[in-house]
This record gives C-alpha cells, sequence and structure tokens, in this order.
C-alpha cells in the first residue's frame, strides 16, 4: 500500500473491492427499442435530459424544460458509461495502490467488454448523444456525457503502472481506441459543433480532447487544446471572473462550477505538458484565476448566491478550488476546498490524492 492516511486508505480499498464485484457493462445491453433510431447495436445512444413531451402535442415533437430532468428519457447506455467510468477507475485504485492483482484481471475483462470485444465494444463516436425526440437522433452536446470517459483514462494508467500491470494488448487497445474517438471528436461535424461552443460543453469538449491526447501521446492534439483554451474558452469569463452563459441557466450555480471543474482539468493537464494556462489573460485581461476566487465563495456558502437554482445546489462532487489551489499554492482556495464535503465516488477521491499529493 502506498503511503495514504488510515482512513482515506480504507475508502479507497472500498471502492475497489465494490468495483470488483461490479460489471461489465456493454453498450449492446441496452438499445432504443421503439424510438425509431437507427442506431446499430454498438452505437452509444441518449436522450437530452431536459426534453419532455409536450402537452398540448403529446405525440409531437418534445419541448425544453431547462434544468428539468425527463426520467422517463432512454438512460440505459448514459447510466452504464458512468458504472463503467467509476469501476475502472475503482479498480485502477485497487491495483496500483494496494497490489490487488484480481483488480487487474477485472478490469480487463470490463474495457474488453466495453472497448475492445467487436460483439460488445462501443464504437468510438457519439453520432447518437443526446438526441431530441422529433427533432434529432442525436447532437453534438452529446458529447458531454464522455466526459467521464477521462476516468477511465486515468484509470487504465494507473493499472498499467502497478506490479503485473495490465496486458500490453488491452493498453494498446484502448489507446487505439482513445485515438479513434478523439479523432472523430476533432473531426466529425457534432465534434466540431461542440468544440465551438460558448459554454461548459466547450470547456469540457477540451478538457476531454486534452485527456485523450495525453493518454494517446497526441502532442498535436494537445497543442490544439492548449490554443483553443487560449483562442475561444477564455472569451467565456468576464472580467469579474463570472460566466455569464452558465449564470443564465436555472441551474445557473450547478453549471458555473462544472464549468470550472472543466476549466481546472484543462490547466492542470496543461501544466504536466509544461504549459502555464493557470495565469494566461485573454483579451479582457481576465484569466481562470479571477473565474475560481469569484466562484469559490459561493461554494462554501450558497446562499449568498441570488441567481436563479431551481434544484438544491451540492457542493460534493466539485473539485475545483482543490486543483487550482493546489497547483497555484493558493491558500484562499485550498481552504475553501477543505471546508467542502466530498463525494465518496472514485474521481472526488482522486482529486484528493492530487491536492494532497501537491501540498
Amino acid at each position: 500500500m502506498r503511503d495514504l492516511a488510515k482512513e482515506r486508505a480504507s475508502e479507497l480499498e472500498r471502492l475497489a473491492e465494490a468495483a470488483l464485484k461490479a460489471g461489465p457493462w456493454s453498450v449492446t445491453n441496452h438499445r432504443p427499442a421503439g424510438l425509431g433510431v437507427n442506431a446499430g447495436p454498438n452505437d452509444y445512444y441518449s436522450e437530452g435530459p431536459y426534453w419532455w413531451p409536450d402537452p398540448k402535442n403529446p405525440k409531437g415533437p418534445y419541448i425544453r424544460k431547462d434544468g428539468e430532468r425527463n426520467p422517463e428519457r432512454f438512460m440505459g447506455n448514459r447510466s452504464d458509461l458512468g458504472r463503467l467510468c467509476e469501476a475502472t477507475l475503482a479498480l485502477g485504485f485497487g491495483a496500483y495502490l494496494f497490489g490487488k492483482t484480481a483488480c487487474v484481471e477485472h478490469a480487463a475483462k470490463v474495457l474488453t467488454t466495453w472497448f475492445l470485444d467487436p460483439k460488445t465494444r462501443m464504437n468510438p463516436n457519439l453520432e447518437y448523444g443526446q438526441a431530441v425526440r422529433g427533432h434529432n437522433t442525436g447532437r453534438g452536446t452529446g458529447i458531454i456525457d464522455t466526459a467521464s470517459l477521462i476516468h477511465v483514462a486515468q484509470g487504465v494508467t494507473l493499472l498499467e503502472a502497478a506490479n503485473g500491470g495490465l496486458d500490453t494488448s488491452i493498453a494498446s487497445g484502448m489507446r487505439r481506441w482513445f485515438a479513434d474517438y478523439l479523432n472523430w471528436m476533432s473531426t466529425s461535424k457534432k465534434g466540431l459543433d461542440e468544440k465551438m461552443a460558448t459554454n461548459n460543453h466547450a470547456t469540457w469538449w477540451t478538457a476531454q480532447a486534452a485527456a485523450y491526447a495525453t493518454f494517446t501521446e497526441n502532442v498535436a492534439a494537445r497543442k490544439m487544446c492548449w490554443d483553443h483554451f487560449r483562442t475561444h474558452l477564455i472569451k467565456q469569463i468576464e472580467p469579474d471572473g463570472s460566466c455569464p452563459r452558465e449564470e443564465e441557466r436555472t441551474q445557473s450555480l450547478s453549471y458555473s462550477s462544472m464549468n470550472l471543474d472543466a476549466f481546472s482539468v484543462v490547466c492542470r493537464l496543461a501544466e504536466l505538458d509544461g504549459v502555464d494556462l493557470w495565469h494566461f489573460a485573454g483579451p479582457k485581461k481576465v484569466g481562470v484565476v479571477n473565474a475560481f476566487r469569484y466562484l469559490t465563495p459561493f461554494l462554501v456558502d450558497q446562499s449568498v448566491w441570488k441567481k436563479p437554482q431551481i434544484t438544491k445546489y451540492d457542493p460534493k462532487g466539485h473539485f475545483f478550488p482543490g486543483l487550482a489551489g493546489a497547483s497555484l499554492h493558493d491558500a484562499q482556495l485550498l481552504g475553501a476546498y477543505r471546508k467542502l464535503p466530498h463525494a465518496e465516488s472514485p474521481w472526488p477521491q482522486f482529486m484528493n490524492l492530487l491536492v494532497e499529493a501537491a501540498v
């Protein structure tokens, strides 16, 4: 076991043990039968969360209710993807931190089923992501569904680094899959639409592209991400540190936080590549530090946030004050992060490890 506090180690080991009992999953397990979709059996399919039947025209095109999730939408692939991503990272904990060879063996089965076996694999695209009934069979916005694949890339990296690590054929197959997905993200119409969005969708597109480019050692794609940050993403931030596109949403604090999480991931990956985006200032002479310092106090005391938030805000999954505070050696951000509750799921726990290792 690596040098971890006893309580933290116990939690991480618990996550690894739970992951050993879960999965494998496949996009072929749940299909959108009866929805008139021409997606193949290996195509990931999901529906936009905020779209509902029109009470005035129940059989007509769906209508949008921002911030209100439709519980009747097709969630089979989306739910399984989330479970897969959590399990892969947790299995990485078990293998790397605790030397559990069973975690490597189970991860090999989980990864082969979702990504590599021709019969059960997910095709490396999101042509059918976040479809809207009566409007389309997929949108570029669906790419945000795969933000959690960043967890898979990290999990595979941990599994490879463990003693008796992941089989090289599986590891190389995973990199081929992620390289193909990154290529689709970077060349398809849906991918380019998402890349050029003016809100959190573009930020998470860039976070994903940067993570997958790092995982696949794609130098050109990494450079593209850093350039995209400087020329496009930074425009979201106003001189006071706010991001107006997020604040106009009905869950404005949630979306503002999610956006800054993505900004912090991009900056962290750039830092690992020897590029400082933390201190970059755009045309408005403002950078991500302004945004982090603007929003962080509202995470600690949500009562002072006066913009729309139609559901109860939950700070437990957000990590940008910690990731930014650690890299910037910012006591204010770190202090706020330590006051926040943290979810017990694998990704927030991994963020805790990164923050603790850096301070």
